[in-house]
């Protein structure tokens, strides 16, 4: 990459980033500090050896004062130096062993709460229903409970720890300088004012450029997911260097955003450091003073004793800087991870919900059924039909009529914006999650397989379900053959996505799970179209046992599919135009014989 980036891009904002937000909230601190609730045990030691640390330091440097003020300044005897300075040397021990526990309670408390984060963020994303997806990219998502759980993480165990030990040791430097000189004291506290400041000013403008710098991690990060999800696409239409040239852009820009927080906090840093410098100065200039010139002059080695705690209270000034960098990106994570979980599905099971019963008729009915995915944008009108028992009910219609959202709606990915869908008469939107995917079950047009094995793929679609089972499903579908065509039978690996197996074996691997799942209602979107003619033909007799007592909704692009259905629905601009069997929808010369005409005659 050149040395010379190219000009920002300045992109709108992650709809669910709040920019008048403050990164730096109380109310954000309080609730990572209840994310420590499960842990109060461990918490507690680790405050108690917070506290003792900042103790500790400032002893350490009065105590090495104290041996240059004491003996030494003296002229003690040389055993009673060496003894002065053992016990500095225990101090120092007792302080480092107290510093490896500390870090080591902090590392795993930090683990503890991210472990329980990620769990959280996971459970609620399993529970937002689809409209969520279709709003949210891929990469965003991934980003939560990546990268803004890991700054939360940095935020518990180094930020807060590392924070109040500093913190704590400034304190104490403070106390014991005041009990040895307050007016020296106040030359030190002077330049507080001017650190508050400082850190004012620039406070803003770091806030300002660690969220720039997450919301462009956020897209690269987005990017890099699509790009693997959909790299069959790219290389079949060779765009490999027109999407790596847009991916190389958005790493400049997430460089640019990355160097200009840099730049911010290079300013920021020396700032701090030079203040603490002319602080010590002015120290040492009024020190000198009170301590050769004053009427009432101050011993050479209090003054020795005051330097190193003066340096003692000054040294966290760049540490706390850069924690406060760090508190920043903590911060917009936290900011973003809480937003998520605070983001409640659009619609969850009723309190009152119940569960269909054990044995399921299968009748389905829509009743009146209007839907828009955005307010005002109708993509159904008033769609209204019955699937008796064991009836197959087929949808056909030009792309965007609406024959995929209907299959959403009965499979209740999606609420109805008006009417309502039922199974056996009782509406879908009293009814459990659970129940409801136990009674139906989707066998999409791409076919998803899970990484893991064929045999792992075939018992998920029922909970207990074992390998004889998978073999049964397989030997009713009259496909046992599968097992031996499988180079390592049923425990072949599928591979990412299906990504081993061929598109007609992951038909039937899908069809198994069907069966297995055994349910009332099956809903198939055309799942033969992905597939060559010879492929379909082998499976229609696969696909015709799964079919055998189920009330079916099959969504057809191939017409020759669906000439014995009971009844078909001709959908049109979100509405049913015709409606009836195959024979009778030929004669009526509408729609659906000008379909027939075009992709089958």
């Amino acid at each position: 990459m050149s040395n010379t980036f190219a000009p920002m891009v300045r992109v709108t904002r992650d709809p669910d980033a709040d920019p008048h937000r403050r990164p730096l909230s109380l109310s954000l601190v309080t609730r990572l500090w209840g994310l420590m609730r499960p842990y109060a045990a461990k918490r507690n030691v680790l405050l108690a050896l917070v506290l003792l640390r900042a103790i500790q330091l400032p002893l350490l440097a009065w105590s090495i004062g104290a041996v240059i003020n004491g003996p030494i300044s003296n002229a003690a005897p040389m055993a009673a130096i060496v003894i002065a300075s053992l016990g500095v040397l225990a101090l120092a021990a007792w302080t480092q062993f107290t510093l490896v526990f500390r870090q080591r309670l902090a590392l795993e408390l930090g683990e503890s709460i991210v472990h329980d984060l990620r769990g959280s963020v996971y459970s609620h994303l399993q529970q937002m229903p689809m409209s969520f997806y279709a709003k949210t990219k891929t990469g965003r998502v991934i980003s939560r409970i990546t990268s803004d759980c890991d700054a939360v993480r940095v935020g518990v165990q180094d930020v807060l720890f590392v924070s109040l030990v500093q913190a704590g040791q400034m304190i104490g430097a403070a106390v014991i300088m005041a009990w040895y000189d307050l007016p020296l004291l106040m030359v030190v506290l002077a330049m507080s004012p001017v650190m508050w400041i400082i850190g004012r000013v620039m406070r803003n403008r770091l806030s300002e450029a660690y969220r720039d710098v997450q919301e462009s991690f956020s897209r690269v990060t987005a990017t890099i997911a699509e790009s693997v999800a959909v790299i069959r696409v790219t290389q079949a239409l060779a765009r490999e260097d027109t999407n790596a040239e847009l991916f190389r852009q958005l790493t400049v820009d997430h460089a640019e955003y990355n160097m200009n927080s840099a730049r911010h906090n290079g300013l920021l840093m020396p700032l701090l450091e030079l203040t603490g410098q002319v602080s010590l100065g002015l120290v040492l200039i009024v020190g000198a003073y009170r301590s050769i010139v004053a009427s009432d002059p101050m011993p050479v080695g209090d003054l020795i004793q005051f330097w190193f705690l003066a340096g003692l209270f000054f040294s966290p000034i760049q540490v706390l800087g850069n924690q406060y960098n760090q508190a920043l990106t903590a911060m917009a994570g936290a900011e973003r991870v809480f937003r998520l979980l605070d983001t409640p599905p659009e619609w969850t099971d009723l309190p009152t919900a119940v569960s269909l019963p054990a044995q399921v008729d299968g009748k389905l009915t829509v009743e009146n059924v209007s839907f828009a995915y955005d307010p005002g944008h109708w993509v159904l009108r008033d769609v209204s039909f019955v699937a008796e028992p064991r009836q197959m009910v087929a949808l056909v219609g030009e792309t965007g009529s609406g024959k995929s959202t209907i299959a959403s709606l009965v499979s209740r990915y999606y609420l109805p914006t008006q009417g309502k869908i039922c199974v056996d008469g009782l509406d879908t939107r009293g009814l459990t999650s659970e129940s409801i995917s136990r009674a139906i079950s989707v066998i999409p047009q791409q076919n998803y397989l899970f990484t893991g094995s064929v045999l792992q793929n075939i018992v998920a679609g029922r909970a207990g379900a074992t390998e004889s089972d998978a073999v049964e499903a397989l030997r009713s579908l009259d496909c046992e053959w599968l097992i031996e065509d499988l180079p390592e039978g049923l425990q072949t690996q599928a591979g990412s996505r299906g990504g081993r197996v061929s598109l007609g074996q992951r038909q039937l691997i899908c069809f198994a799970r069907a069966l297995v799942a055994n349910p009332r209602i099956l809903i198939l979107d055309e799942a033969t179209s992905a597939v060559d003619t010879l492929t379909e033909l082998r499976i229609q007799k696969a696909l015709g046992r799964l079919l055998e007592n189920r009330t079916s909704l099959v969504i057809a692009h191939r017409l020759s599919t669906i000439r014995t259905a009971d009844q078909i629905l001709v959908m049109s601009h979100g509405k049913i135009a015709e409606q009836g069997r195959h024979e009778e929808l030929l004669k009526q010369n509408g729609l659906y014989k000008d379909l027939h005409e075009r992709f089958v005659s």
